[in-house]
């Protein structure tokens, strides 16, 4: 069953995106970010923009096949276009992802503004309902908590 991480209090879903895929690429993790059309192409050029030493090989889903394969990132609109072998979806739309089933983990990137939270809490409550594990990662804190939790966050 697919384990659902919040990373609530996120300042900017698209920094803390480049970060978190970043480290996770570091430690040989295979991702794929879900994001719309205009989100996609913002964080594309965030990630060629990182400095040399910090830049995380990434694609688009329409890329050729053998780039999609050798990539550790790849950025999809949709979960229909995702390649074999991904370990983790990180989510920043407002909705929960078709077929996110497939996944071992996603981690779900929500912004401090109260319109985001509202809709994470709703797809909070729809993993919790269909019996996922479920952490909270509150970003926003000076020290940030990892939490096992099945309450709905406030």
């Amino acid at each position: 069953m697919t384990e659902v991480v919040f990373h609530f209090g996120v300042a900017s879903k698209q920094d803390y995106t480049c970060r978190l895929l970043r480290k996770a690429v570091a430690s040989g993790a295979r991702l794929v970010v879900l994001a719309d059309a205009a989100q996609l192409e913002q964080l594309d050029h965030a990630l060629w923009a990182l400095s040399p030493v910090d830049f995380v090989a990434h694609c688009v889903a329409g890329a050729p096949a053998a780039v999609r394969s050798r990539s550790p990132v790849v950025l999809v609109t949709h979960t229909s276009h995702v390649p074999e072998s991904r370990q983790i979806l990180v989510n920043t739309t407002d909705t929960v992802p078709e077929g996110f089933e497939q996944f071992e983990r996603m981690i779900e990137v929500v912004s401090s503004e109260e319109s985001d939270r509202l809709l994470a809490r709703q797809r909070w409550r729809h993993y919790a309902t269909h019996a996922h594990p479920i952490r909270k990662h509150e970003v926003s804190k000076g020290n940030p908590t990892h939490a096992d939790d099945t309450q709905t966050p406030g």
